[in-house]
């Protein structure tokens, strides 16, 4: 039997209620690169619009939704029980489920966020450039991965989950996203653990040249 596609995985995490622990499990990462993010995006004085690439359950497009300024925010998923379970839980919220290279926004936004969805596309560079699509000129991506080459703790996932996980380092990352028009403001390892052992989410803030 050959690999599962990455949706297949998502679906079948949601109808096993593993979205909730991604939730809890990549909070500390995320509250951290949001933090970053928000703070260059407040700098400009004004409200803004917001995408959640890879949404899941709709718990970051919850929380940026929250946020002072935030006028409008969208999640995108390929998988549709991750998408079903952010419109049960969220009947209000702005969910769309779709291939995130076949989708586009209506209209292009100020901020674009991602966790731990990257890695599970074949061609990450073609990504980059449709993200960049999204985003309103001197608009910010602020995304973060947990399987990279410096994290060895990650390197057996693909085995692991049996489906496909590029593995980049942090400098074949940074080439990546410089590739696809953006400048790189930050990069950095969010939320480590050292007692644990962990390298913590290599985390990029990027703004469209």
């Amino acid at each position: 039997m050959g690999a599962r596609q990455p949706v297949e995985v998502f679906d079948e995490w949601a109808r096993r209620g593993k979205d909730v622990g991604m939730e809890t499990g990549h909070a500390a990462a995320v509250d951290e690169m949001l933090a970053v993010a928000l703070s260059e995006v407040a700098s400009l004085g004004q409200e803004f619009t917001a995408i959640d690439a890879g949404c899941g359950n709709g718990w970051v497009v919850r929380n940026l939704r929250q946020m002072p300024f935030c006028t409008h925010v969208c999640g995108v998923d390929g998988a549709a029980t991750m998408i079903s379970k952010a419109k049960e839980i969220d009947p209000a919220g702005d969910y769309h489920h779709a291939d995130l290279m076949q989708w586009s926004p209506k209209e292009r936004v100020n901020l674009v966020h991602s966790m731990e969805v990257f890695y599970y596309l074949k061609d990450t560079a073609a990504l980059l450039a449709k993200v960049n699509d999204w985003l309103v000129e001197g608009g910010y991506l602020v995304f973060g991965v947990d399987r990279y080459f410096e994290n060895p703790q990650s390197h057996d996932w693909d085995q692991q989950v049996g489906c496909f996980m590029a593995l980049h380092s942090e400098e074949e990352w940074t080439k990546l996203v410089v590739g696809a028009g953006f400048s790189i403001l930050k990069r950095w390892r969010a939320a480590p653990r050292s007692s644990e052992g962990w390298s913590g989410t290599l985390a990029f803030l990027c703004i469209k040249d």
